[in-house]
């Protein structure tokens, strides 16, 4: 097990290209970790020559899209559409302006008949597909308008339902009832089965020097980007630095009593192979207060049992990885730090794999 200690960034001869996938409050709590270390106005390598601080060239969200609950689920039935909530949540993480048009993407409406509930970038993103005929190319218009410092992918461009197979033998389909479910997941599936990625985001895989994965719902955000076609493939393939940002708190519905080794494991008999370098487990003490909150809703903390981790073959990296607050989130500026010094070390030890043709 290897101690966070807290990085010291300088821009190496030639800055990184980072891939972060996920989905849910986890990754966008990231992308503003990893925001604060790109060059603002865009992503190019040369606004980083005076620039030490910002060592991301290239930034690439890569987000879940089988929501089917709240407003994006409204629009995934009305317009036959992919979920936009994640994907909204991830540009306005990666804005530039984060005060007046991000407040605008996040604003829900609280009347207006078929508009309650609604969020104007959800509806904003519905526009543009109507008019591209296009998801991927809506969500990038957006991010445009948003001027995110960074690209963001949906997993697939293809209209998938997620389903589960429970321990009691059922399936469930749909993530909102799958969530919903008191049943313990024992494998997760996309129907139709085969869903494609974008060619860009194996691109960005096979190119990125840092490859993140999490944190968020272990099943509906981290594994679901794992059933498209290619991507465990391309995350087999790739030569750059794979780390796995674990949760800091157990899921009810989908991960309880799970210690971390055991998250990582989950994702494993999905992906069937192993993909993982490191796996960055927080060990910083949660408050009483904080834990009863999330012991009401069936949340526990994580068990960071970093001896079995490195058993796996997996560096784990222990650290004060949560940020102080009422609200239970990862310190997204040291997780971002600690990922990049990785990457960073990886690239000056000579450590990265060769690029594998597909």
């Amino acid at each position: 097990m290897i101690e966070a200690a807290q990085p010291r960034l300088a821009a190496a001869d030639a800055p990184l290209r980072v891939v972060a996938m996920g989905g849910g409050t986890g990754l966008s709590t990231l992308l503003r970790g990893f925001k604060h270390f790109t060059a603002p106005g865009g992503t190019a390598a040369a606004a980083l020559v005076s620039a030490p601080a910002c060592p991301i060239s290239d930034l690439t969200a890569v987000v879940t899209v089988t929501d089917d609950g709240g407003s994006s689920g409204r629009l995934r039935k009305d317009f036959n559409m992919l979920p936009p909530g994640d994907l909204r949540n991830c540009m306005v993480a990666l804005s530039e302006d984060e005060q007046l048009l991000s407040r605008l993407f996040r604003h829900r409406f609280r009347a207006g008949g078929d508009l309650e509930g609604h969020s104007f970038g959800n509806l904003f993103v519905a526009a543009l597909q109507e008019i591209t005929g296009d998801f991927a190319q809506a969500i990038k218009l957006a991010a445009e308008v948003l001027a995110t410092r960074g690209r963001i992918y949906p997993a697939t461009n293809a209209n998938v339902t997620l389903a589960a197979r429970m321990d009691t033998g059922e399936l469930i389909r749909g993530e909102t009832d799958i969530s919903a479910s008191h049943a313990r997941i024992v494998e997760l599936m996309l129907d139709p089965p085969y869903a494609a990625p974008l060619p860009e985001t194996l691109d960005a895989i096979a190119a990125a020097d840092l490859i993140t994965l999490g944190p968020g719902s272990l099943f509906t955000s981290v594994i679901t980007n794992l059933l498209v076609a290619g991507i465990p493939e391309a995350l087999g393939a790739a030569r750059g630095t794979r780390v796995y940002v674990c949760n800091l708190m157990t899921q009810g519905n989908e991960s309880l009593h799970l210690s971390a080794s055991q998250h990582i494991e989950r994702i494993y008999e999905h992906l069937r192979e192993p993909i993982f370098d490191y796996a960055l487990v927080n060990t910083a003490p949660v408050p009483e207060p904080v834990r009863a909150r999330y012991a009401a809703e069936g949340a526990e903390v994580i068990a960071a049992d970093a001896a079995r981790i490195e058993s796996m073959g997996i560096r784990c990296i222990a650290g004060p990885f949560a940020a102080e607050g009422d609200v239970l989130r990862h310190d997204a500026d040291l997780v971002a730090k600690t990922c990049l010094r990785l990457a960073l070390a990886a690239r000056a030890a000579g450590e990265q794999r060769p690029v594998l043709p597909r």
